[in-house]
């Protein structure tokens, strides 16, 4: 099978590289620095500039993760307009191309995130839930509705909606570490809101299981069927690396120092994973503790 990767050098593209090759695929991945790809994804993996450069040499499925780091900056006008790009404007190019082709994939499998339901409080959500106003809610949704429009070419559409990922060195947990380990870390605001969590592992087995199984058809909850409260998550890494998790960090500061990008760290998702239990993925990691536990003893 022939794979094509947006966002292929990415935390999550670079370990679905690795399981993808490790199963035999042959994988393409669209990068901006395509001379990079093969060090980054594996010397099997094969990068391009532009769609053009694969010249008839059609995918079987694509799986679409591009998008710049949503919490890497105030979310000024700027910022705004490079996430739509990174998203909603390049999915927007490739469903495009897509419809262009004589042989089409089978499969479009194209990133979402859990913030397409906004702030949703205590209450537990799945992917039939409805979504609150928000402006992660507004990228998302227009994100997910650009990958929809290849159903109209015949192609099988799912929409992952991750949660925060857990994996050794990357991602928001490795952000994390430095004042927990120096017992610095607690709870964020009130410490109510739920962080959605999965391990980088049941991540790609998401992401695998859904290009395997044809009855999987759009949105999916890529999250751990067991949600915890941001104070529970600071209770247990604090436990993880055996320091005390108890200086909070306040809201207003939060507030002041990230404007209206405060609102990731101060509310959440109580996400669980409905429809990809149902069709029958079996996740490695349902605990919080053994996660943490194994990403941090990969971190060493």
């Amino acid at each position: 099978m022939h794979v094509l990767l947006t966002g292929g050098t990415g935390l999550i593209g670079r370990s679905l590289c690795g399981s993808l090759l490790a199963d035999d695929c042959r994988v393409s991945v669209l990068s901006r620095r395509p001379d990079r790809v093969a060090a980054l994804c594996g010397a099997e993996v094969r990068g391009v500039g532009a769609l053009s450069e694969l010249d008839g040499d059609t995918p079987d499925a694509v799986v679409n993760l591009a998008g710049a780091p949503i919490a890497d900056g105030r979310w000024t006008a700027e910022r705004k307009a490079a996430l739509w790009a990174s998203r909603v404007t390049l999915t927007e190019q490739l469903v495009a191309w897509l419809g262009e082709l004589p042989r089409k994939p089978s499969v479009l499998i194209s990133g979402s995130a859990v913030g397409w339901y906004g702030d949703t409080g205590d209450a537990t959500v799945d992917e039939t839930h409805p979504a609150r106003s928000s402006y992660t809610h507004t990228l998302c949704d227009a994100w997910e509705t650009a990958a929809q429009r290849a159903a109209a070419h015949g192609i099988r559409v799912c929409q992952v909606r991750t949660g925060l990922v857990l994996a050794p060195g990357g991602g928001f947990l490795q952000k994390m570490l430095p004042p927990f380990r120096l017992g610095l870390g607690g709870p964020i605001g009130p410490g109510r809101q739920y962080m959605p969590w999965i391990h980088l592992r049941d991540e790609v087995g998401v992401i695998r299981h859904l290009l395997a199984n044809q009855q999987c058809r759009g949105p999916f909850n890529a999250t751990a069927p067991q949600p915890v409260t941001n104070r529970e998550f600071a209770k247990t890494l604090g436990a993880a690396l055996n320091r005390p998790a108890l200086l909070p960090l306040p809201s207003l500061a939060l507030k002041l120092g990230l404007g209206e990008m405060a609102q990731l760290l101060l509310g959440g998702q109580n996400a669980i994973p409905r429809k990809a239990l149902e069709s029958g993925y079996t996740f490695r990691f349902t605990e919080l503790e053994t996660a943490l536990r194994d990403v941090l003893d990969s971190t060493h």
